[in-house]
């Protein structure tokens, strides 16, 4: 009989006057409907702590490419050091890489050393540190060229460790916050029976994590017209107010959030496992005990178990690297893009305040994919899983970038200055802004859509499936290589950098679109079969040991007969 799946589904009606649960037979698993679990206070506390991280870095950074682009009264943007497109690209590039960087050294102090709640209060208040930097140097008072120019290097090297340590931990850290348990029948108040499934019920809470994500982006909306109408300070502030709140969560609900403590033992060991399994021609079934007694006459300290960790985080490992080109396109979105609007008529409208567009299409459409499209799906025994919304996450990210070229194109085909937007005779008024091509900014309105289509298929299902597939000792280093990708992309936009400019930019896009779909289709050929591995780690040993643990009472109860 098909298992019944309600994947859309929110919490199930699940009271105080329902019977209480009991662990699920296979019989009930197959025949009756699967639901999401109650959220317990604590996930949304950890989750409450993640939008207040996205809401500061959105304030923060949304401003910075009109901050280092455009020189202080020199057009319709706002601006501050004047270096130009290209230069402000590399350097918000080298900001990326940077911060997605520091995920790997920050994943093997959590996992070895402080664990990840002790390494999110850290990172938040470094987070804290940075926002303060930047905004006593953005005061106009004190604004000088050098020092506002060392200001904002140190800022962002103090928000790049703030961020790449919250990205890296805040991840596995909001997935530990929700318990390990089988499925479970529960009785509705309706009197239906229904089963509380883990893996929807992760689901759920990563589609929240994102669409609070969300949330958190239309932050944009406020930092950009502050930084319009008031200056870079006016959003700065902003910033600074909300920086602290993360850190403020987590020192009242302390006792209440789990902590696991960190396993420097399991790494060492996974160093192993990973050297016995490249010196036997990469195969990592090589590592494991009885193998190894046979071909090497070598006892190791580790289980079979532990080496089958190992293969599943290694193919979540193996997932994430394929995310490098999905990266550099999300990237566009806070640089080339922004830049793309400010040579357009904004009609009053802050140039890099468009990009709100996005966090608000994601609010809109997350709950349609997540409660419409996935149900119907399923109805209809469609397969959509997590491999097949990821390529899907590729197709439409291509579609973007194809969009967007059109875009740019419309702009040089529009006057006055065609392929020199803002900068040809034609478009200079004494006294006043340069002149705009005569194209409206909100022809850019459908990159943003598509765009948040592409992160709900791409993000939120990368973000489950890596925190399902990792080791429970390793998740915040399994995290780290993710961020790994997002900086390999980054170093690929800095090289891009000097394309960054008109008319080459055109043909950026052409080639980010072309090379984003080829990789959708190279996705699913290498890494479709694993479509059929459904079940994660934690659910998969929670099994095994109650079933390990049934056969010893049965051995003891025959003994004791005997």
């Amino acid at each position: 009989m098909a298992r019944i799946v309600e994947a859309g589904s929110g919490p199930a009606d699940i009271n105080d006057e329902s019977l209480s649960p009991r662990q699920a037979t296979d019989e009930e698993i197959e025949s009756l409907r699967h639901v999401v679990d109650k959220l317990p206070r604590k996930v949304w506390v950890s989750l409450i702590v993640s939008g207040a991280e996205r809401f500061t870095y959105y304030t923060i950074t949304t401003p910075w490419q009109n901050y280092i682009q455009n020189a202080p009264g020199d057009g319709a943007v706002p601006g501050a050091l004047g270096l130009g497109q290209s230069r402000a690209t590399m350097i918000f590039n080298a900001f990326y890489l940077f911060y997605y960087l520091v995920p790997i050294p920050v994943a093997l102090v959590s996992d070895a050393w402080l664990g990840r709640y002790a390494v999110l209060c850290i990172s938040l208040s470094l987070y804290f540190c940075g926002t303060l930097v930047q905004f006593i140097t953005s005061l106009p008072s004190l604004f000088h060229y050098e020092s506002s120019l060392a200001g904002l290097v140190l800022s962002m090297i103090l928000i790049g460790i703030g961020v790449g340590g919250t990205k890296a931990a805040i991840t596995p850290f909001i997935g530990d916050q929700y318990p390990v348990k089988p499925a479970q029948v529960k009785t509705l108040a309706t009197g239906e029976r229904v089963i509380i499934d883990r893996t929807l019920t992760l689901q759920y809470v990563y589609n929240v994590y994102y669409w609070i994500t969300n949330i958190a982006a239309l932050s944009i909306l406020a930092s950009t017209y502050l930084e319009k109408e008031r200056g870079f300070w006016a959003a700065n502030v902003l910033a600074l107010c909300s920086s602290w709140i993360g850190v403020a969560l987590l020192a009242i609900f302390g006792k209440e959030l789990e902590r696991y403590p960190a396993q420097g033992g399991v790494l060492l060991k996974a160093g192993k496992v990973l050297a016995y399994a490249i010196h036997d021609k990469f195969k990592i079934d090589a590592a494991r005990p009885r193998y190894q007694l046979e071909k090497h006459n070598r006892a190791v300290p580790w289980t079979d178990r532990f080496v089958t960790e190992i293969k599943s985080g290694l193919r979540a490992c193996q997932v994430m690297a394929w995310f490098v080109l999905f990266h550099l396109g999300i990237n566009q979105m806070t640089n080339n893009l922004v830049s793309q609007a400010g040579e357009m008529q904004l009609d009053s409208f802050p140039n890099d305040g468009i990009q709100v567009l996005n966090p608000i299409a994601c609010v809109l459409l997350g709950p349609v994919i997540q409660k419409i499209l996935y149900p119907t799906l399923t109805r209809y025994q469609i397969p959509f899983g997590p491999l097949m919304r990821m390529t899907m996450a590729f197709f439409t990210m291509a579609a973007t970038f194809a969009y967007a070229a059109g875009v740019q194109k419309m702009i040089y085909n529009s006057g006055p200055c065609y392929e020199a937007p803002l900068v040809c005779p034609a478009a200079q008024r004494v006294g006043q802004p340069a002149l705009p091509n005569t194209i409206k900014v909100w022809v850019q309105t459908p990159i943003y859509v598509i765009l948040a289509v592409s992160e709900i298929f791409g993000f939120v299902t990368l973000s489950e499936y890596s925190y399902s597939k990792a080791p429970k000792d390793m998740r915040t280093v399994v995290q780290s290589m993710r961020q790994l990708s997002a900086g390999i992309g980054s170093a690929i936009g800095i090289a891009l950098g000097p394309v960054s400019r008109d008319p080459k930019v055109l043909w950026m896009d052409v080639g980010l679109a072309v090379s984003l779909a080829l990789s959708g289709v190279l996705f699913w050929a290498v890494m479709g079969h694993l479509e059929k591995d459904k079940e994660d780690l934690d659910t998969m040993y929670l099994s095994e040991d109650q079933d390990r643990a049934a056969h010893t009472r049965v051995e003891a109860g025959s003994g004791t007969k005997n």
